[in-house]
């Protein structure tokens, strides 16, 4: 690349070897002729002057500028050169080098440079320029990412095929569902696709730290705990300038359903073309889904993880308090709540803020979802996921939060009609269950509870729980008594706890042995547009008849555990014979729930039983059960080339008897479809069935995935997927 300026200027040309570059530091699926490196790996450059150079009488000094405001004492700005005899600063940070390889030709003005940002290079856009004697030209601009191939980057990352699927792949599962109806959803990451890296970046440049303190918050992007944190705040729009708007109401008017989105390109591509307005809308696993994306482009190892009957705990006392009425229903939401699955990011990072050895380094806790403030932001993490595991609860960034998540303790109450309320007891196992998230190189899935909770029903658990309980007390007090002295810090700058007894930890009372057993069971697989056939089952250990009044609600339930709708309520008394079972049918006709479930996937079903005889006893039975969605088929015949023709066929056949309005139908996969296509369907009438067929060109190699949404005024957002592999 020829060098702009006059005939007599020193500087000729530059080639930048950009192909050749980002392939050695795996940069090539962003861009060929973007120079994109990653920190601590050497890149090549050839620089061709007008004149000899002769290094034992010549400098060649070279500078590296980064943010509006570089300097080197913070690391934005770098001076370095061949030979290195630059005068530089006593304090510089992130000091880059440049060596004179053995195949220049200085003699004739021909200089091949090594070039090697350090370690600890704040990632970002960069500024190249050179100066020979007093003439000062840019060479280039460049982008520099993190390293997870570095030994001495704080994401690296040892083993190669982790490094291939946490950063690399663009292709994910997200799971939803139910801890016992687990449902696997597709997500494409497309964190390669055209405009990522200029989108990624922008999203740091209008975070809230950047905007009060620009050189604090450029110089800060060093450090991979810094721009994860930043980048969890700037997911959601809670906080200015956020990508996504959440919406946990039934309203979507003015944007799109959560459960629309199928990967985060088109997301963040949009949220660039309306000038970074907020993209409505989004729910915890598209904001887990859009961060994973910007995590693994910046070279940040990251995955998605979802937890069940994950716990929201407002008030950190670690328990999470459900009201029912005594005619069954469930009473209005509270602010504490369970939700049927939260979804979150890991990344992969050390800790030495926490711990020189190491204690705390490997996979953090990110969440995105605006929930709570966190330093007067909505942002969570990172927070050590060994943290969590240990009760650590007095440890940065919202480990007690998220240890609530996992491990909070659920106590059920009863609301009379008198207005007090009676204990019908404690769960202290339902909280953080099947902790899920996608199994390297494969699309099965990986339960990593282990690694978040120790086993339930064990003594290890029950301590660790108290442990991190008077933790959270011990935080508690000391901000409650300010004219104390401030609190002590450990090295780590780690709140510590005072070494002074501690109250017991009451025990939980030792539930009496039940007198009745109430279970579900399912008749059928609950499928959305059939009948949903269920049994209630009693039993007991009593000798004598036992008259029983049985209450059974089924509501509409929003995956965030709060009721959206009561569906149908039933009132029955029956006998229950000693050693003998009772049966109870339970039928939720589709015409009955189909109103309540259009934006929903779950019931809950829940049965409060009393005896005529001890009508102050009462018994509970709940399960949740999550609508499978009819089928929708998508086959591609062909074989994947780029730029070559593939042939689709989508099939979806309608169950019920209905017409199906407002059909749409969207496709989207990287490196098969820029952002997404969406075609408008006709209406689809009862127990007909729609086949659409369509050609597309891939246009990037590798293994690729074609996402299918298919959208109604009935049937909201069902998805199916086929993998393609495309050759050269």
């Amino acid at each position: 690349m020829a060098l702009d300026g006059t005939n007599d200027s020193v500087f000729k040309e530059v080639d930048l070897h950009s192909e050749t570059n980002n392939k050695e530091h795996r940069t090539s699926d962003i861009s060929f002729s973007q120079l994109i490196v990653r920190r601590g790996q050497s890149f090549n450059l050839t620089l061709k002057l007008g004149r000899p150079f002769n290094p034992d009488q010549d400098q060649l000094t070279m500078t590296a500028l980064t943010g509006s405001y570089p300097s080197e004492d913070q690391g934005t700005m770098s001076l370095f050169g061949v030979p290195d005899k630059v005068i530089r600063s006593a304090s510089a940070k992130a000091v880059w080098k440049a060596e004179l390889q053995k195949s220049s030709s200085p003699e004739t003005g021909v200089l091949a440079l090594t070039i090697t940002p350090p370690p600890d290079t704040p990632i970002g856009n960069y500024k190249l320029s050179a100066k020979l004697k007093e003439e000062e030209k840019v060479l280039a601009e460049l982008s520099v990412l993190f390293n997870p191939w570095c030994p001495d980057d704080w994401v690296f990352l040892p083993d190669e095929a982790e490094r291939q699927e946490y950063v690399m792949n663009e292709h994910g599962i997200i799971y939803k569902g139910l801890d016992n109806y687990i449902s696997p959803m597709d997500w494409d990451f497309g964190q390669f696709e055209e405009d990522m890296l200029k989108i990624s970046l922008k999203i740091l440049d209008l975070n809230i730290k950047h905007t009060r303190d620009p050189a604090d918050d450029v110089s800060a992007r060093c450090n991979p705990i810094y721009v994860s944190r930043v980048i969890t705040s700037m997911i959601n729009s809670s906080n200015f300038g956020g990508v996504l708007q959440g919406n946990w109401g039934g309203n979507f008017r003015g944007g799109d359903p959560p459960s629309h989105w199928s990967g985060s390109y088109a997301i963040l591509k949009k949220w660039d073309y309306y000038f970074n307005s907020p993209v409505k809308y989004g729910q915890c696993w598209v904001f887990a889904g859009v961060m994973c994306s910007v995590m693994r482009l910046f070279g940040i190892p990251c995955r998605v993880v979802t937890n069940y009957q994950s716990a929201h705990d407002t008030n950190k006392n670690l328990i999470v308090d459900t009201y029912y009425a005594d005619y069954g229903v469930r009473e209005k939401e509270s602010r504490d709540s369970v939700w049927n699955f939260h979804v979150w990011v890991e990344g992969w990072m050390r800790r030495p803020d926490l711990d020189k050895d190491g204690k705390y380094d490997g996979w953090q806790v990110l969440d995105p979802t605006p929930q709570e403030k966190s330093d007067g932001m909505f942002c969570c993490g990172p927070a050590p996921v060994t943290a969590i595991l240990n009760g650590d609860t007095h440890l940065k960034y919202d480990v007690p939060f998220v240890f609530a998540e996992v491990n909070a303790d659920c106590v059920y109450w009863l609301i009379k009609r008198n207005g007090t309320k009676d204990k019908i007891f404690s769960d202290e196992s339902k909280v953080g269950q099947n902790i899920s998230t996608k199994s390297l190189g494969s699309d099965k899935r990986l339960n990593i509870t282990d690694a978040y909770k120790q086993r339930e029903g064990t003594e290890q658990e029950r301590e660790v729980f108290k442990y991190a309980l008077a933790r959270l007390e011990d935080l508690a007090a000391k901000e409650e008594k300010a004219e104390k002295p401030k609190n002590t810090t450990s090295e780590t700058g780690n709140t510590e706890p005072e070494n002074v007894p501690k109250p017991p930890v009451p025990e939980p009372p030792v539930p009496k042995p039940p007198q009745l057993v109430l279970r579900f069971e399912d008749v059928s697989e609950p499928v959305n547009g059939e009948d949903v056939k269920l049994k209630l089952i009693l039993s007991s250990n009593s000798s004598v008849p036992r008259l029983l009044s049985i209450n059974i609600s089924i509501q509409a339930l929003k995956y965030t555990g709060q009721p959206a709708g009561n569906i149908q309520t039933e009132v029955t008394e029956k006998k229950l014979l000693p050693g003998e079972d009772l049966s109870i049918p339970i039928l939720v006709p589709f015409l009955t729930y189909h109103k309540h479930m259009i934006e929903c996937k779950s019931m809950n079903i829940s049965a409060i039983v009393t005896e005529e005889k001890d009508k102050d006893h009462s018994y509970l039975a709940e399960k949740r059960i999550r609508l499978r969605d009819p089928p929708l088929s998508i086959t591609v015949s062909g074989e994947g080339k780029v730029n070559h023709e593939l042939n689709a066929e989508v099939i979806f056949m309608n169950p019920i008897n209905e017409t199906l309005r407002n059909c749409t139908l969207t496709l989207s996969g990287s490196g098969l479809f820029i952002g997404e296509v969406v075609t408008n369907l006709p209406d689809l009438l009862p127990s007909n069935r729609i086949r659409i067929t369509f050609a597309f060109f891939p246009y990037k190699i590798g293994e690729r995935t074609l996402l299918v949404d298919f959208d109604s005024a009935s049937f909201r957002d069902v998805k199916a997927s086929c993998s393609i592999n495309v050759e050269p």
